[in-house]
């Protein structure tokens, strides 16, 4: 007979097809380990005037320079109305700038400015640092381990 307890590693469903338990529910862990990471987080973005939408987006153009918006929007995980009203914010404080495509005057080009990648700079020391705590908790091998799980997990799209 299937262990049907919370911490058992099974579907933790019994035999009359009833949900799984919230504990052994993927959704439902993921929203809480969304938490337990995002929560220093929040706590240094207060100190940059940027909220966790914008982080992300400047993240992803400092990593890739230049990208339309299409693509930023995949890669920061937004949507893309959401983007557009980030990209304005953005804009107006001089952290991003658009530009159009000199080969495709139809397509937006995004790039960091040297003011966005200065706020990067500025609170690198301590997301590197909050990072690191989460590592030491969780074991640097295991962190890796789930990383790989996740990515894994979501190109899997479909």
């Amino acid at each position: 007979m299937p262990d049907d307890s919370p911490n058992s590693s099974g579907g933790a469903r019994d035999g009359n097809g009833s949900l799984r338990h919230t504990s052994r529910s993927l959704p439902i862990a993921l929203l809480r380990a969304r938490e337990v990471v995002m929560a220093p987080l929040r706590e240094m973005l207060a100190s940059t005037g940027v909220t966790e939408q914008q982080w992300r987006v400047l993240r992803v153009l400092d990593e890739n320079r230049t990208m339309e918006p299409k693509a930023l929007a995949e890669q920061a995980c937004l949507l893309l109305p959401s983007l557009t009203r980030i990209m304005q914010s953005l804009e107006e404080r001089g952290l991003m700038s658009r530009a159009k495509d000199p080969n495709d005057g139809r397509k937006l080009q995004l790039t960091i400015t040297d003011e966005g990648r200065a706020l990067l700079e500025r609170h690198k020391g301590e997301s590197n640092r909050i990072f690191d705590a989460l590592e030491a908790r969780f074991g640097e091998e295991r962190l890796d381990q789930l990383l790989d799980l996740l990515n894994e997990l979501a190109s899997r799209k479909g």
